[in-house]
């Protein structure tokens, strides 16, 4: 690439690109070279200005590398750009006022969904949807953090970034063991990412493989694995889930495509056979078997989509068949959950984690990721349901230092009192109705808990307790600085939402209703994650 006018040069010897953000300046198109070959494009907002954040790039695989960049804005805002061995705003990182203390969150940018989720070695690894150059969504790269416990996570450099073949969307992994794709070894199994290319075209399929646990991955030359465009007449092909079936000693890929999710099944992850299609979801499948009440020899198969309702059924390794549904078991701000690959048959545990659609005021990132939960199915009422809890690893960030029992509402107000200006905070509490009317918590006037035993409905949501005739409900509910997430009866039925800031002149934690007992409360303090 020939220097003109809008490019810059840098001698790469630090580990870090910063680059200033400004949310009055249009996105321009910038693109890095080395060796006068593209290394990447994206689109970002740089100030040429007063920043109003800096985001930036990894670039310590290039140490000793010249490195290119041009852009399509102004020149004044290339001449901000710096290298330094910290990111611009370490000093306070992790430390910020509306950062969340017990959620996971990237340093800087926008996430959204949860990708590639898969145990290996002692590590739960997640990559999600990112952009690292804004704290709005474009740039579609996969992030990537691991957590040894599910609870403190480290940042590791992204590890896809978009191609010729598009930007890089949802996706899952999944560890080859058995080298079927050959792209490791036995001794060496591979991880093997599936991924979707978006492009203007439309969207493909594409897959990639890592030697050193996930650090670095590979993209396979002959990328696209799948393209069924044509096939729907449709743009949208997407967010393949993949995982191993062992039955058939093959592969099998849920794919959402045009109006619900397809089957494909491959021996090699490279070739792919269509098999059926089951319409009614949108985005981001997920399929997956569970014991009913931990009874081994009684399983039913679950298929969801990105909004989280699921269907209850049967599955051959080629055609899913629905019996039950749809259902759901939460709401609110979580989107695009997924489910973990690959975790030990003598852990056995379904465990999800959802991407939370919480933006963080003031702050130089975007999105966040929910508590992670074990998913189960029990028998209720109703018949097989779903039901989500915090996973166990969770509960070492939380150290109750008040229980109560047997309160009226004013005395439970007064003894919440000193909790009111906590910014992280978990109650568990027993709520019980002496009338069939509106009760529940609010906190600054934000209702956390809104039950209208009358019109059966929990927070505008219909909810009926497993006793219909119950006046009870028991909900354990979990507040970071800019979140809050609850979970009601056991986890039958949760949801989450954005913790609002403004207070507006009303009281702290408040018990609401008419004459409502307060049959058990207990405080939580909390830990942070960062520490």
């Amino acid at each position: 690439m020939n220097l003109h006018a809008g490019d810059i040069s840098i001698k790469i010897d630090k580990r870090y690109l910063n680059f200033p953000i400004s949310g009055q300046t249009e996105r321009k198109q910038m693109t890095f070279s080395v060796k006068g070959l593209p290394d990447l494009t994206v689109n970002i907002r740089l100030a040429s200005g007063s920043a109003d954040y800096w985001v930036f790039r990894d670039v310590s695989e290039l140490k000793g590398k010249t490195l290119t960049i041009r852009y399509n804005g102004e020149d004044a805002a290339l001449k901000q750009i710096y290298q330094s061995d910290e990111i611009a705003g370490q000093d306070s990182l992790y430390r910020e006022q509306n950062r969340p203390q017990f959620h996971y969150t990237t340093r800087r940018g926008w996430v959204n969904d949860p990708n590639g989720l898969v145990y290996y070695d002692g590590e739960y690894h997640l990559f999600y949807q990112h952009n690292p150059y804004e704290r709005e969504w474009e740039n579609m790269h996969w992030g990537h953090a691991v957590s040894r416990d599910l609870v403190h996570w480290q940042e590791l450099p992204v590890v896809l970034c978009p191609d010729e073949h598009g930007t890089i969307f949802s996706g899952s992994a999944v560890i080859d063991y058995e080298n079927t794709s050959s792209f490791g070894s036995k001794k060496n199994p591979p991880m093997v990412a599936i991924y979707t290319y978006s492009h203007p075209d439309g969207q493909t399929q594409g897959i990639a493989y890592s030697l050193d646990k996930g650090r670095t991955f590979t993209k396979y030359e002959k990328n696209p694995v799948i393209n069924s465009t044509r096939k729907w007449n449709s743009h949208d092909t997407r967010d393949p889930k993949v995982f191993w079936y062992d039955p058939n000693k093959e592969w099998v890929m849920v794919l959402n495509e045009r109006n619900g999710h397809s089957i494909y099944t491959s021996e090699n992850l490279k070739e792919w056979t269509y098999r059926s299609h089951v319409t009614g979801f949108w985005e981001c499948p997920e399929l997956f078997e569970l014991p009913v009440d931990g009874d081994p020899n009684n399983t039913k198969w679950v298929m969801y989509g990105a909004s989280g309702t699921y269907m209850l059924g049967q599955f051959d390794g080629r055609t899913f068949t629905p019996e039950a549904g749809k259902y759901y078991y939460t709401k609110g701000s979580i989107y695009a959950a997924q489910t973990y690959n690959n975790i030990p048959e003598a852990d056995g545990r379904r465990i999800q984690l959802g991407w939370g659609r919480i933006s963080h005021q003031g702050m130089p990132f975007n999105g966040m990721y929910l508590l992670p939960t074990e998913l189960k199915l029990k028998t209720t009422k109703d018949g097989v349901r779903l039901i989500s809890m915090p996973v166990k690893e969770t509960e070492q960030l939380f150290h109750q230092v008040e229980k109560w029992s047997d309160l009226t509402a004013d005395d439970a107000n007064r003894k919440l009192e000193a909790f009111s200006q906590s910014d992280c905070l978990r109650l568990r509490t027993t709520l019980k109705l002496t009338y069939a009317t509106d009760a529940g918590l609010s906190l600054f006037g934000q209702r956390i808990i809104e039950y209208d035993m009358n019109g059966t409905q929990l927070n505008g949501v219909f909810y009926s307790p497993q006793d219909p005739t119950s006046m009870e409900l028991t909900a354990d509910i979990y507040i970071d600085r800019t979140s809050i997430e609850v979970f009601i009866d056991g986890g039958v039925y949760s949801y989450s939402m954005d913790r609002r800031t403004d207070r507006n002149g009303n009281e702290g934690f408040r018990f609401w209703g008419n004459q409502i007992e307060v049959k058990s409360l207990e405080v939580f303090t909390v830990d942070s994650i960062w520490k």
